[in-house]
């Protein structure tokens, strides 16, 4: 087989990278060839009641022009020629496009406080337990079901204009390529697909008040959608290379790449600003029980990621912000990792998914508050604040551990972190303390590695994802941490508990 390239773009709610796979008959190799920030920008304005109220989008256009910037890169690097092009991004929010192809206003973050009560109003449509039932997923205030019905009942004139609706990764494949498909694992998480059928639920949408015609096409992780526009690929110097369908929720490529034994035995955590912590199975579970504890069903790559969303990092990015705009400089990571370990252990901790964390102004007095309602110790210093964090990151780690083991009757032997969480020494140790089994941190770019292989798949160049295991293990190196401590940890999980709502 000669080699093939497939390039990746990988895009979190912080930032984004663009890498470059390469494919021969026994090995894989990847390049990450651009990389940028990007971030929700917040404004103030006036509805037509008068009232001011913030509003936070993303910069669309940014981001399209920073992927053509590594698409570009990746030519001037290793030539004009690709076999494919798949893109995975956060699992939220899309947009509306009229006939003529125009975007309907500005592209709403998830994290913007209109959608504070709209899981309420969800529930206020359809019955809670029913919409469990149909899409497996649990409410959170980012679910696109929300985003559509308060497009539906409070822009209503705007959603007459529309043709269709984009989920993001779909939004971004429209620009490359002029397709509206969204795979299965992005229309899985949205709270509208049906999870046992892997259609868009008619009773969700007639709830909703959305039309079945606006919805996109869902299709098969791997599946050819398009090809790059001719004018686009001239412009950069390439070839009209395929668009795939890949894994296109984050989670979804960061669960297919880990290097997972036993899917029983094993937990996965997706690590980074969010925290996907959950198992492997073959058929959703929609019981009451699994609701009960907020675990959520959705698509992988011929399986179902059960899963809870939980609070990661972006607690502490958080503490980064509001610390930076005190001091007037960011606080590096060397000094994240000297200063938390430093600080004494198990002094206080949170629930990492108290709504107090969500987005908050000041994340620092959303911490102080909590610790103080709570009759624990304040902390007396950043370091303190910051390990609280981790060690309450990993607690709650293994209460949804337990929980899962629990509902689907399995054990856990192993934990595999991925993501960007996983190069996080301190976290990861905690991780192993806390539920007191080996954590395997790595690949790190997990998320890209998942979408190279879907890719593959869809280009004919690997049969499978259980073809793909040796070509991961053999390019990424895995770190194995051992509990440590565990006596302690289980005494602190005592406390931990009593915290929870």
């Amino acid at each position: 087989m000669s080699e093939k390239k497939l390039f990746a773009v990988d895009l979190g709610a912080s930032g984004g990278k663009c890498f470059v796979g390469f494919f021969s008959e026994k090995s894989f190799r990847m390049e990450e060839v651009h990389r940028f920030a990007h971030e929700g920008v917040s404004f103030f304005g006036a509805d037509r009641t008068g009232e001011i109220t913030e509003r936070t989008h993303w910069d669309d256009t940014y981001i399209y022009q920073n992927i053509v910037k590594g698409l570009q890169a990746a030519k001037r690097q290793f030539g004009p020629h690709l076999d494919g092009i798949g893109i995975d991004t956060w699992g939220a929010d899309g947009h509306f496009l009229t006939k003529d192809g125009d975007t309907i206003g500005k592209v709403y973050c998830y994290r913007d406080h209109r959608l504070d009560t709209m899981c309420d109003e969800v529930k206020g449509r359809l019955n809670a337990e029913r919409v469990y039932a149909i899409t497996g997923n649990h409410f959170q205030p980012f679910n696109q079901s929300n985003q559509m019905l308060w497009s539906a009942t409070r822009r209503p004139e705007l959603l007459k204009l529309a043709s269709i609706y984009l989920p993001i990764p779909a939004l971004f494949y429209y620009y490359l390529g002029g397709c509206t498909a969204i795979d299965s694992t992005f229309a899985s998480v949205t709270q509208m697909m049906d999870a046992k059928k892997g259609k868009w639920s008619s009773e969700m949408l007639k709830a909703l008040g959305i039309k079945k015609a606006l919805m996109p096409e869902i299709v098969k992780p791997g599946t050819k959608i398009g090809k790059l526009h001719a004018k686009l690929a001239e412009s950069i110097g390439i070839n009209e290379v395929d668009l795939i369908a890949i894994g296109s929720h984050d989670t979804a490529s960061a669960f297919a790449a880990a290097p997972v034994k036993d899917t029983q035995k094993s937990l996965i955590i997706s690590s980074g600003t969010w925290s996907l912590v959950g198992k492997l199975i073959r058929k959703p579970i929609t019981t009451p029980e699994a609701m009960g504890f907020g675990l959520s069903n959705e698509g992988g790559i011929g399986n179902t990621r059960f899963l809870r969303n939980c609070m990661g990092t972006w607690i502490v990015q958080e503490l980064l912000r509001v610390w930076e705009i005190a001091d007037g400089k960011r606080m590096e990571w060397k000094e994240v990792d000297s200063i938390t370990p430093a600080a004494p252990g198990f002094t206080s901790f949170i629930d990492p998914d108290d709504k107090r964390f969500y987005n908050p102004k000041n994340m620092e007095d959303a911490i102080r508050s909590f610790i103080a309602e709570t009759g624990q110790a304040a902390p007396k210093d950043r370091g303190t604040i910051l390990r609280c964090v981790y060690e309450s990151l990993a607690l709650k780690y293994r209460f949804v551990n337990e929980t899962i083991n629990r509902v689907t009757n399995t054990v856990t032997e192993a934990v595999h972190i991925v993501g960007g969480g996983s190069n996080n020494p301190l976290l990861n140790q905690f991780t192993a303390n806390s539920i007191g089994v080996p954590v395997l941190a790595g690949p790190k770019e997990a998320t890209a590695v998942g979408n190279l292989m879907v890719q593959a798949i869809g280009a004919g160049i690997i049969p499978n994802l259980k073809t793909a295991m040796p070509f991961i293990k053999s390019a990424f190196p895995i770190s194995t941490f051992k509990p440590e401590n565990t006596e302690a940890w289980s005494s602190a999980y005592a406390r931990f508990l009593k915290l929870l709502k």
